[in-house]
């Protein structure tokens, strides 16, 4: 499959790029003129003005704008007026426009006033409109729904090279692992991302959050967060929904490469570094062949017990075979790591025909990172039994050094066709990640009874790829009353965790034994396809004398996954052993004739195997929606959005007694209204109000059997349908029965727009969950954690954001400027019953428990500040930014098993970019990240109990740079 998606995207990359030298060809017959472009909008609602006239006042030609706003004119080199004039508008020029021969002067934002006495000009000099926020800001203005978000002029401005980095400067938005984004301090479960308006997965499927860090800034046109809900979105989110927005046609030709590096002390060029010998294919993302399982995924193969009287037979050679056949490394190696670098290509251009605009965009980017983690913990503490004893005790202590290399490889390609009436688009996106881990931790152990110290050793690889390709266009009829737009995306993915090996010995003896854990081999795949669709018609209309838009549409997703865990334990029989991982699958160690009670494997999958699935979804969903104005300053946008949600599995739990043949798991029809106003206080200011019903369902991992392990962590997964009970079976704690979150939205918003991007804001907002699903520690096995439905809950919050020029202190700080936004929430959760029971029970002396609790994975604060300085005439930039998020929630206790928390992490990162040579053609970086050394710890929290560690990790300080050059 791997090497039939590689052979197609060469295939369909080489077309684009014969496409591109042809139009290239063509066009060099227009290389004696300059070229002025650009796009015009209508400021108070940042729509795209159609049939604009833009007149060269000095030749008396120009052009019109098309349905996207866009224009371009060719003309000899020279300065020139140019004069944007439409019915019923303030007329705009722009004065000592320069063009250059087989140059592009680009005009971006020009902004269009609504004036009836048309008899006002502006006059600007065009060096005043560099590319600003303020097409952003005319469109959050404008928008039916409350907006935030992040345009490519920022990008830049504030230094970071990929989508992950830049988008956390956006109101509410928080970024976890430096790849995923969280809106408003929910979690994962409650935020969505899309890519140009569709459903696309990530390289974790489970995630609704798409890897932020793989999209290089320079193809991305803005990032927009919705906050509140309109019936044309999905409905399965509530904080947010991303929509990475990347360009169709570039504003100018562009040819950019990039190198990139970083260097954190504490983890490279470091000689304790832990690694281990991969693949030869493992710098590209993906192994050789190397980690391949021995048996070849077959699950008829000989076992232990049926060959052991016989080694010699057929049977029992096969065994031998595939035993030998096992990687005998299971213990890493210590070297120096290398510091991080990263490249990256990309390219575009616009080239207008008489009858046609082509567009294409390309970019590659190469990512190799090391970290090195010294001194990390996993741990495990309980409550002590006892109402007076309220210190927490410890289960199991994990201490140890690990080394990571992640390889991330990815690649878009787009090609965009516009013509009077119609736009084409066609993007490509493949993505490769291999990440291999190394480690070694000290073990104690004082749980169930068993008592000891042991050496264990870890080492794992993890390949994982995405292709997705999205078909989209756009048509208008009669004008721009009636637009049309659809949009297919099918996507394959798929995660290979091969040859996870885990080694622990029991010290001071060296042995091995089912208390300490044997020995294991684990191998994990998951393939899933998903196909998405979606159409939508809008008719532009009027309503009370004013303008309106009727939209309505219809969606269909279809998703389809295989997974499958294969492990082995090796009982080491009498081998004698002298604690160096590497020995134990010695040749002279392994089963055979003459050593019978050797090393052998244990196949775990076999008879039953509730870790092999298979599940598809399907939603098919239409919605209808009004956008009006009753009133001369009131909009209301209001909908109406039907969703039918169904999901399938095929399965087994643990003991084989449920088998289940593509069982409906969940039949959901829901309809969701929504409800947005916005109400006109002064030309600049808005008071929003947003009402809407939104879900949450749980994804095909947590609808399943399926227990996946974290070995470096210990840390078990289990899928929601396993049942637990206490008691003897007599009381039940979770029934197995997973359903989805309805939630109601309600959004207040006051905010005001100033110049130059400028703006202030103030917003509430209050949800209700219904049973929403949250991560809860498993009581019967520590270390295990499954997703449940939990008792009724509320979140209430309050967001502030402000962008500001220092200049009001003094005219000489105009280019400094302070953006800030800060987001203040409060949640509550109804316990359930078994689990307000069981904190009863565990209660310590002088302990309330009261019926509820704050919510899993919902920060009570996030601070985003941060002070920028930005010189357009010497090309020099430079910002200095803080972010914070409160202590959250991650792990809900359960009985003696407490609370798990995250402790804040103080982020403070300093970014410098300097622009040099003609036309700045060449930029380079400077950043420095967690200049406060910060560590990311969670730790378990309890009633008149000093908080234990979970788990920490130290980052360090990094030092990033980069060099980019244009050609």
């Amino acid at each position: 499959m791997k090497t039939k998606a590689s052979k197609s995207l060469f295939k369909t990359s080489l077309a684009i790029v014969l496409l591109v030298l042809f139009q290239l060809l063509a066009g060099f017959a227009f290389a004696q003129n300059g070229t002025i472009r650009g796009a015009v909008y209508e400021e108070s609602t940042g729509e795209p003005l159609f049939g604009v006239s833009v007149l060269i006042k000095e030749l008396s030609t120009g052009a019109v704008t098309d349905f996207d706003g866009k224009f371009e004119v060719q003309v000899a080199p020279g300065a020139y007026t140019v004069q944007v004039s439409y019915l019923s508008y303030t007329t705009f020029e722009l004065t000592a426009v320069v063009v250059t021969a087989g140059q592009v002067n680009v005009l971006q934002d020009v902004l269009m006033k609504e004036d009836a006495s048309e008899l006002e000009t502006v006059t600007v000099q065009a060096a005043a409109i560099r590319t600003t926020e303020s097409a952003l800001m005319s469109v959050k203005r404008g928008a039916p729904n409350l907006l935030d978000g992040i345009s490519a002029s920022t990008f830049r401005q504030i230094g970071d090279g990929d989508a992950a980095s830049a988008v956390k400067r956006v109101t509410g938005v928080s970024i976890e692992g430096g790849k995923y984004v969280y809106v408003r301090g929910l979690g994962d479960r409650y935020t969505k991302t899309v890519l140009n308006g569709m459903d696309v997965p990530g390289l974790d499927p489970d995630r609704n959050t798409i890897q932020m860090d793989i999209f290089p800034t320079n193809v991305i046109d803005n990032i927009i967060v919705s906050k509140s809900f309109t019936s044309d979105l999905p409905a399965d989110f509530t904080g947010g929904v991303v929509d990475i927005e990347t360009k169709d046609f570039p504003e100018e030709k562009t040819m950019k490469l990039g190198i990139s590096g970083g260097i954190n002390p504490s983890m490279h060029f470091n000689k304790n570094y832990l690694t281990y010998q991969g693949g030869k294919t493992d710098f590209l993302g993906f192994d050789d062949g190397t980690r391949a399982i021995p048996t070849g995924g077959s699950t008829n193969i000989p076992q232990y017990g049926q060959v052991v009287g016989n080694p010699n037979s057929p049977a029992g050679l096969e065994y031998q075979d595939i035993l030998g056949n096992f990687n005998k490394t299971l213990g890493g190696t210590r070297q120096a790591s290398m510091m991080d670098f990263g490249l990256s290509f990309s390219l575009g251009n616009q080239i207008v025909r008489p009858k046609v605009t082509w567009g294409y965009n390309a970019a590659v980017t190469y990512k190799n990172e090391t970290e090195y983690y010294q001194g990390a913990e996993y741990n495990l503490y309980g409550k002590a039994i006892g109402e007076t004893d309220t210190e927490l005790e410890a289960l199991e202590k994990q201490r140890g050094d690990f080394g990571v290399n992640n390889v991330l490889l990815g690649g878009m390609a787009g090609i965009a066709l516009k013509t009077n009436a119609s736009k084409y688009k066609i993007n490509i996106l493949h993505l490769q990640n291999g990440e291999s881990k190394a480690g070694t931790f000290d073990f104690v152990n004082t749980n169930l009874g068993a008592n000891f110290e042991a050496k264990q050793y870890n080492l794992e690889y993890s390949q994982r790829a995405l292709t997705s390709i999205l078909l989209s266009g756009t048509h208008f009829f009669n004008g721009r009353d009636w637009e049309v737009n659809w949009k297919i995306a099918p996507t394959l993915s798929s995660i290979e965790d091969p040859d996870i090996r885990f080694t622990r010995f029991r010290l001071p003896t060296n042995n091995i034994s089912t208390e300490v854990g044997l020995p294991a081999r684990i191998w994990r795949s998951l393939q899933e396809e998903n196909v998405n669709g979606k159409g939508d018609i809008t008719r532009n209309l009027s309503a009370f004398n004013r303008d309106a838009k009727l939209k309505f549409g219809g969606s269909y997703s279809f998703k389809h996954r295989l997974f499958n865990i294969q492990s082995f334990q090796f009982p080491t029989g009498d081998t004698e052993l002298t604690g160096d991982p590497n020995q134990i699958l010695a040749p002279e160690n392994l089963f055979s004739a003459d050593n019978r009670n050797g090393v052998r494997y244990n196949p775990d999958f076999i008879p039953i195997n509730p870790n092999e699935y298979e599940a598809y979804a399907t939603t098919m969903g239409g919605y209808a929606s009004m956008e009006l104005n009753p009133a001369e300053k009131l909009k209301a946008v209001v909908g109406l959005r039907v969703e039918q949600f169904n999901q399938f599995y095929t399965g087994t739990n643990q003991t084989g007694d449920i088998v289940y043949d593509l069982v409906e798991m969940l039949d959901d029809l829901d309809f969701f209204p929504t409800v947005n106003l916005i109400y006109n206080l002064k030309e600049n200011q808005n008071l929003r109000l947003s009402a809407t019903r939104t879900t949450a369902r749980p994804s095909f991992k947590e609808m399943s059997y399926a227990e996946i392990l974290d070995p470096i962590s210990g840390r078990t997964f289990i899928g929601g349908m396993y049942q637990e009970t206490t008691n003897g079976g007599t009381e039940v704690l979770w029934d197995g029965n997973l359903t989805s979150t309805r939630i109601n939205n309600f959004d207040l918003r006051w905010e005001m727009f100033q110049q130059r991007g400028e703006m202030f804001s103030v917003s509430a907002f209050y949800k209700t969950f219904d049973r929403p699903i949250e991560m809860v520690q498993f009581l019967a096995d520590p270390g295990t954690f499954q997703p449940r439905n939990v008792g009724d809950g509320a979140v209430a919050g309050l967001e502030l954001e402000f962008r500001k020029s220092l200049k009001f202190i003094a005219p000489s700080l105009e280019a400094f400027n302070w953006n800030t936004n800060v987001t203040l929430a409060e949640s509550q959760i109804k316990m359930s019953e078994s689990e307000l029971r069981s904190r009863q029970n565990s209660a310590k002396e002088g302990e309330v428990v009261e019926d509820t609790r704050q919510m899993a994975g919902q920060a009570p604060f996030i601070i985003n500040t941060g002070l920028s300085y930005n010189s357009y005439t010497t090309g020099f930039e430079a910002g200095l930014f803080y972010n914070v998020q409160g202590s959250t929630l991650t792990y809900v206790g359960f009985g003696n098993r407490t609370d798990t928390f995250t402790v804040p992490f103080h982020s403070v990162n300093f970014n410098l970019n300097k622009s040099f040579g003609a036309d700045e053609r060449i930029q380079a970086g400077l950043g420095v990240q967690n200049i406060l050394n910060q560590k990311r710890e969670t730790v378990f929290s309890a009633y008149g109990a000093e908080d234990q560690i979970f788990s920490s990790l130290s980052p360090g300080t990094k030092i990033n740079f980069n060099v980019s050059f244009s050609f």
